[in-house]
Formats: C-alpha cells, structure tokens, sequence
C-alpha cells in the first residue's frame, strides 16, 4: 500500500472578538483581529452558524473557549485552509465531540485527515477525555469514508436542528 502523505497542520484558537466578527460575518473586523490570515469561506454563509455559537459560548463557558473551533493552519504551506476543534471542554464522562471543515479552495489534498488526526491526538493526551465523538449526516460520504479509516464505533443517531439526521461515532481514547 503507497504512503499517503498527511500536511502537517495547527489548530489556532481565536478570541472571543474574533469570533463574534465571524458570527456577524464581518471578514475585515476578524481578519484584522485574528493571528492568521482568514479566508472568505470562514466568513461565509456556511460557517456563521458555527461562529454564532462559538461567539455565544466564549462568553457563557469561557472555560471551553481553548477547546472550541478555531482555523486550521497548513504553516508550511502558509495557509488557512479551514477550521477544527472540539464542540466544548470535556462532559461529566470525559467525551469531546469533533467537529472540523475545510475550504472547499483546499479539499482532496488530505487536510481533513490530518485536522482529524489533530484532533484523534489532542484527545489522547488530555487526561479529562475518555471519548472522542464525530457526528456525521449519512450523506456526507466523503466523512464517512475518513471516519470508517479509523476505529470509531457506531452508537446511534440524533437529529440536528441544523444539519438534520446524523450517525454518531465514538472512539475510546
């Protein structure tokens, strides 16, 4: 079996004004803020849902805001090419929930797998975690074919106000 090559990413967290820029959409204002360089897509219809709770979550659990969606770095390649983190701190059993996208600008060349790795790693060396969640809608099939390379479990199903029907995976850590 052929090598596939990983990029090598960081996930950068962003503060609480950056992420209310991007809840309202405001590009400029976030970029300006950020520590990265931003990308038109973190701004854009399909990201301001996510930024609208990370915003509303910075200032209602400010202990999450080191777990929360930030954006994934490529530095080598000196690029945003996404974003990626957990859903909140650690719950009463020790599960985090992944959650990460890529700009469409930069899918198929393996950021996913590596935000995934990331983050598969990140939940192995914190001792408050246990379980590592991904939720994925039965039609993402390009998530479902990443999820399935590694040894999460199904468990169920729930409905999301927002994405609808997803399959929830978890892998012990």
């Amino acid at each position: 079996m052929a090598h596939v090559s990983v990029p090598s990413v960081r996930i950068v967290q962003l503060s609480p004004d950056v992420l209310q820029a991007l809840a309202d959409g405001d590009l400029a204002t976030a970029d300006a803020l950020a520590p990265v360089p931003l990308t038109a897509w973190l701004a854009s219809e399909d990201r301001v849902a996510t930024w609208r709770m990370r915003a509303r979550q910075a200032v209602e659990s400010p202990e999450d805001l080191p777990w929360v969606t930030g954006v994934v770095r490529d530095e080598q390649a000196g690029l945003t090419v996404g974003a990626g983190g957990f859903h909140a701190a650690p719950d009463e059993r020790g599960m985090v929930e992944a959650g990460y996208g890529v700009d469409p600008a930069y899918r198929r060349r393996g950021y996913a797998r590596a935000v995934l790795e990331l983050l598969i790693d990140r939940a192995r060396t914190e001792p408050a975690v246990t379980v590592l969640r991904l939720t994925i809608s039965p039609e993402n099939e390009p998530s479902l074919a990443l999820a399935r390379q590694y040894p999460f479990v199904e468990v169920g199903e729930q409905w999301d106000e927002e994405d609808g029907l997803e399959t929830i995976y978890e892998l012990e850590v």
